[in-house]
């Protein structure tokens, strides 16, 4: 058992809990409880923490227990297991896992294809929203650029209850030069924006469809919006300037959702 709070693994867990950077360089990301240790890919695992409550608890679950068995794993004190962890409350069990690759090339030709595609998002509760969503959605992949918030921040985990093992994503360094990469695989990018001529609820989405959504405060900058096929708004009440992007995420693809589907 690590009883230590300067021991070296616990040192490095701290680090990737709190560093972006230190998490990028060696390609991992952390997720803590039982819930996601057990959607978790086993391929994915590359070690975990638990206390020894967290051990009885998992080996009472045979399943859980069979997991456990076939991934490298230590126990650690529950002093230890706070210092590790990003909640108030840990869980008992902190989980390292390797950030999965995807291939934008082979998202992009997914027949029927919808995407999300995210410019400056700063809130990780939002992105995490949007991938979860996402997933109820039937989304094929969210697309994001290098400045939105980062996909394996802790809260951005948290948020997505798991579907950050199932919905791909792929982080370009230039949006401005991708969103054409797009249109050449036959995708129509709807930009959601306050000057849109038509409701969404009015315009079809059958087909590859991809929609934009801005940053939090600002929206979508003037270039991005400039290379979206159509401009579509969401009716507001009242006094509104925007709703929330994960709000706005949401309508627009289950609308879309809603006409490919057979009810």
């Amino acid at each position: 058992m690590i009883t230590s709070l300067s021991n070296a693994k616990v040192k490095q867990v701290v680090l990737w809990q709190t560093k972006a950077k230190e998490r990028k360089k060696e390609r991992v990301f952390l997720i803590e409880g039982i819930k996601l240790f057990e959607e978790a890919p086993i391929s994915w695992i590359r070690e975990a923490y638990l206390t020894a409550d967290a051990v009885k608890r998992l080996e009472e679950k045979s399943a859980l227990k069979e997991k456990l068995s076939q991934i490298s794993w230590e126990e650690v004190s529950d002093e230890v297991m706070e210092k590790m962890s990003d909640t108030q409350t840990p869980q008992g069990i902190l989980t390292v896992v390797r950030c999965p690759e995807y291939s934008a090339k082979e998202l992009l030709v997914k027949p029927d294809g919808l995407y999300l595609v995210l410019e400056d998002i700063q809130d990780p509760g939002n992105l995490g929203t949007m991938m979860r969503t996402g997933e109820g959605a039937g989304i094929t992949a969210v697309i994001m650029n290098k400045t939105t918030v980062d996909i394996f921040n802790p809260k951005t985990i948290r948020a997505t209850m798991g579907s950050i093992f199932r919905v791909p994503f792929v982080i370009v360094d230039d949006l401005e030069a991708f969103l054409p990469e797009m249109k050449k695989n036959n995708i129509r990018i709807f930009a959601a924006h306050l000057n849109g001529k038509n409701y969404y609820a009015g315009t079809s989405f059958q087909g590859k469809t991809a929609f934009l959504i801005g940053n939090e405060g600002n929206g979508l900058s003037k270039e991005i919006t400039l290379l979206a096929d159509e401009k579509i708004k969401i009716p507001m009440e009242g006094k509104l300037e925007s709703l929330n992007a994960g709000v706005a995420g949401a309508l627009l693809l289950y609308e879309a959702k809603r006409q490919r589907s057979i009810w």
